[in-house]
């Protein structure tokens, strides 16, 4: 006669002892090596507090309007010079030239912020004047606000020369944020919402590019243009401007920021428990066999644990 198997359910077995007994002992051990070691194997592997982390964000960047401008008319070190500060103009005398420029910024994806910044600068110069070096720097609104609210003001520097004296001079980049220290995870962070240049102070340190680069460079938060092909053109024709064309882009970045408490928790506590689920395996097959067998002395009670299947 054939038999088939119409019910079956657990059977659950209890063990109880005293508590200064060597299976009280056994369970005290089991448990501290169930428990502790996980924690130790997860912080010495590295990581387990995280200290660092990262998002995407598109920052809103609009172009501030400010522009200064040296270029080098001659291998001796002549030059001509503008920019939108008035009391650095005043101190050009013979060697200031007005530009004409052209300025748009262009949302191109149409999601409410700005992606690229054309700029055009048309620089007149004397029938005997050639440009062999260009310095420029624009100025930008620089703001994050996924994580903490961050608002700063920002620049752009452009640099090129040649040996070759020039026509025109066509860069396209983008503007990069560069980090030395993480941000925090949330607050208003408005330590470097200040003019990057100082274009109410009379005084020509103010505007020396040496000074304006070296105090930008201190700062933990600063802007970047990455050019890694500017376009440098020769054969200027008698009469004509010296062009500088620009087009910086305002791509999505990167930012690094420290975690709060609870994110470190959470982080800290997966890595915990994906060790500690081995563990209560292994630790669970060992007691198994250790009160099945009596290895320590222990009362067995057998009850049933009713389950369908």
């Amino acid at each position: 006669m054939a038999f088939y198997e119409v019910y079956s359910h657990p059977a659950l077995i209890r063990y109880k002892t005293s508590v200064c007994t060597k299976a009280t002992l056994f369970v005290i051990v089991v448990l501290c090596l169930t428990y502790i070691p996980p924690l130790l194997v997860a912080y010495r592997s590295q990581g387990f507090w995280m200290k660092r982390s990262t998002y995407e964000e598109q920052p809103v960047v609009k172009f501030q309007y400010q522009s200064l401008l040296v270029a080098a008319t001659s291998i001796k070190g002549d030059y001509v010079a503008w920019s939108t500060f008035p009391h650095f103009n005043n101190m050009q005398g013979a060697n200031l030239r007005i530009p004409s420029i052209s300025v748009r910024e262009e949302d191109q994806n149409q999601d409410g912020k700005l992606d690229r910044l054309v700029f055009q600068l048309q620089l007149p110069l004397k029938p005997e004047e050639q440009v062999y070096s260009v310095q420029l720097l624009l100025t930008f609104s620089y703001q994050l606000f996924r994580m903490s609210t961050v608002v700063m003001q920002t620049l752009a520097y452009v640099q090129h020369s040649s040996s070759v004296p020039g026509a025109q001079l066509f860069i396209s980049g983008d503007l990069r944020l560069q980090q030395r220290t993480p941000l925090p995870h949330r607050g208003l962070y408005t330590v470097y919402n200040v003019s990057v240049i100082d274009g109410s102070s009379p005084f020509a340190s103010a505007y020396d590019l040496v000074n304006i680069i070296g105090a930008y460079q201190d700062r933990n938060l600063t802007t970047m243009l990455s050019c890694p092909s500017p376009v440098w053109t020769v054969g200027r024709a008698a009469g004509a401007p010296f062009q500088l064309n620009a087009h910086i882009r305002y791509p999505m970045e990167v930012i690094s920021y420290r975690p709060g408490f609870w994110e470190t928790i959470k982080f800290a506590w997966i890595q915990y428990v994906s060790v500690l689920l081995i563990f209560l395996w292994v630790f669970n097959r060992i007691q198994i066999f250790v009160f099945q067998n009596q290895v320590v002395p222990s009362m067995s009670i057998p009850l049933v644990k009713p389950h369908l299947q």
